[in-house]
């Protein structure tokens, strides 16, 4: 796993950033994510997107759900210990992880009943329809999306 965390990274970097309205807004995907912890297609851009952030141009979001999902497959392909000193670089950087409450979850319900799409996509695409941001992903699944968000594709 390669998990380089950017300059200036972290919650204090995030506390004291200044956001506003026309500040562009960010939807991680399990797939971007995943992108970004094993140095696959995609991860530059993901890393791009990361520094937008932490020089407080951008605001990145992340389903509770998508988090469930980047952990256990990176359990799975590298190990419980290894999750955890990446879940450790992970909450480092300025992401802002939105638990699955019932609003989005009935946004999520709808993306999964009119698409053909995981449970954890629909929470994502749930996600950057309720905070109006672009969501960044290289999983073919969002395609059929298009039509409804703004998709940041990343390979």
């Amino acid at each position: 796993m390669a998990y380089p965390l950017p300059r200036n990274s972290g919650k204090n970097a995030k506390k004291n950033s200044r956001r506003t309205n026309d500040m562009k807004r960010h939807v991680l995907d399990s797939f971007a994510v995943l992108s970004y912890l094993y140095n696959e297609s995609g991860a530059e851009k993901v890393k791009q997107i990361l520094h937008l952030a932490i020089q407080d141009r951008a605001e990145i979001y992340m389903s509770s759900v998508n988090w469930a999902e980047v952990a256990y497959i990176s359990k799975r392909k590298s190990g419980p210990q290894e999750w955890i000193l990446a879940s450790f670089s992970l909450t480092r950087l300025p992401i802002e992880i939105v638990p699955a409450d019932l609003e989005l979850a009935n946004i999520a319900s709808d993306f999964k009943y009119k698409y053909k799409i995981s449970l954890a996509d629909a929470f994502a695409a749930a996600l950057a329809k309720a905070k109006k941001a672009e969501l960044l992903t290289g999983d073919p699944e969002f395609r059929e999306l298009e039509k409804e968000l703004k998709i940041d594709w990343i390979s």
